[in-house]
């Protein structure tokens, strides 16, 4: 009887008008506050080893989305570069400096970019699209206009964009939000947007140009600025809805400080002394990096250019030939990339630096071999090509990666970062040039000096081998 009483007394207390806000608020904050500890340990146990932090899925797929739109934007136009420069009056080497110069620009105004980025990455990516935008509708409107120049100029615009090359490699580093063990396979993944920018391109130009649409405004030469125009109209809207920046830092004076309480991210490891000072060997690796870098990219622009050059002489190619040829050659590599996404945790950078450099030199040699005997055909060049693209491209994986883990802080990060992508656009401008020279110069002669540039970069690694060691993955 008397339980009987305590349930009446309850049930009466329950209908009581004045405890039902207090009994369903106490039913809100206990229920949230579960979740939030499921949330909490959730997190903990993905991301209890700091060398293992990921950033935040959504955003990180953004920034490689980014990386391979800019690869796209910058070889679109490689396979009708010369025939798009000759219908307007221009050179093969006026051609192959659209292609390298813009980087020029870009170069000029990344420290200016880097002054009001605060450390973040949403105004380098929005100055990104907007430019590449511009960029691309003005190099489209140069043959309506019939002015050699605007290509140069449209091209030139663009190079602002390619700014947000060195912002999505530093995005991939940046120890506040990636862990040492993580940076290796983004750089693969970057990689991975390499070639399908070096692919892609080359293969959509030829197509357009193929096609033709002939009109003054959407024809052959025109259609892939319209197009990636349109693409990174799209793009814009992409980040604006999905991306998720760093927060805002606490001194609007410094871009140092950010405070990372308000991102679903665990605290950050302890930084680096901020001002420690660097031994004679820690700044011959981050040189020998660079020149590694600058190797890599110099090759591979430098190839991109002289193949639609040398096959139009050598076999006739068209530029949609011409850009099936390239192609095809950066599909080949794809698998192997791919390997390189899931087994690059279980090597450190300079073995696949030194595995990478090894690869693309056999492809040169073979090449050499090739032209002293005067036997090039499709097969052998293909070959040769493939081994080239993939070599370099698995070389330029771990450059910064591994400055990244041996200069571990933020500021080092953004010093390191800056030189690298320096070194990237010394090796596209001054490789587009001198790929539009190679049957100029002889093509032995341009295989011989880019032997050299690879010897040169080997050396220098085995110098340095022991300081190049760093953390895997």
């Amino acid at each position: 009887m008397a339980v009987t009483e305590v349930v009446r007394t309850v049930a009466d207390y329950i209908g009581n008008s004045k405890l039902r806000p207090w009994l369903r608020n106490s039913a809100r904050r206990n229920a949230s506050t579960e979740a939030s500890a499921a949330t909490a340990q959730s997190i903990q146990d993905t991301t209890t080893d700091p060398e293992l932090l990921l950033a935040n899925y959504t955003s990180l797929f953004i920034v490689l989305l980014a990386n391979a739109l800019l690869q796209f934007s910058a070889y679109v136009t490689v396979s009708s570069a010369s025939a798009y420069a000759a219908h307007l009056g221009g050179s093969t080497v006026f051609a192959g400096l659209t292609i390298g110069i813009p980087n020029v620009l870009s170069g000029l105004l990344l420290v200016p970019v880097m002054k009001i980025d605060q450390g973040r990455y949403t105004r380098p990516l929005w100055i990104a699209c907007a430019a590449l935008i511009v960029g691309n509708l003005l190099h489209a409107v140069a043959y309506r206009a019939n002015f050699l120049y605007l290509i140069l100029i449209g091209r030139l615009v663009s190079g602002i964009g390619y700014v947000g090359f060195m912002y999505v490699r530093r995005y991939c580093t940046d120890p506040r939000i990636v862990g040492v063990r993580r940076r290796t396979t983004l750089a693969s993944w970057l990689v991975i947007g390499q070639i399908f920018g070096m692919s892609a391109g080359p293969f959509i130009c030829g197509v357009l140009y193929k096609v033709g649409f002939s009109n003054a405004v959407f024809n052959g030469f025109t259609s892939p600025g319209w197009i990636t125009s349109s693409i990174w109209l799209l793009f814009t809207v992409a980040i604006a809805l999905l991306f998720r920046d760093l927060p805002a830092p606490l001194n609007p004076n410094t871009s140092e400080a950010i405070e990372l309480g308000p991102m679903p991210l665990p605290t950050q490891p302890p930084p680096a002394p901020q001002d420690s000072p660097l031994t004679r060997r820690q700044y011959a690796t981050i040189f020998t990096m660079c020149y590694a870098s600058a190797a890599c990219f110099f090759i591979l622009g430098s190839f991109q250019f002289a193949i639609p050059i040398y096959t139009a002489v050598e076999f006739g190619y068209s530029p949609y030939a011409a850009g099936n040829f390239i192609a095809l050659g950066g599909i080949a590599t794809l698998p192997f990339l791919l390997a390189s996404v899931r087994y690059a945790p279980r090597f450190q950078d300079r073995v696949i630096h030194a595995l990478g450099a090894l690869l693309g030199l056999t492809g040169l040699l073979i090449l050499l071999v090739v032209l002293a005997a005067g036997r090039n055909v499709f097969g052998s060049l293909f070959v040769c090509w493939v081994l080239v693209a993939l070599g370099f491209n698995l070389a330029s994986t771990c450059t910064l990666s591994l400055l990244s883990k041996q200069l571990p802080d933020v500021k080092w990060n953004r010093r390191s970062s800056m030189a690298i992508q320096y070194s990237n656009y010394l090796g596209d401008v001054t490789g587009a040039v001198f790929g539009g020279a190679a049957v100029q110069i002889g093509m032995k002669n341009y295989v011989g000096v880019l032997i050299a540039i690879v010897g040169l970069m080997g050396a220098m690694q085995i110098v340095l081998w022991r300081d190049l060691k760093a953390k895997k993955g």
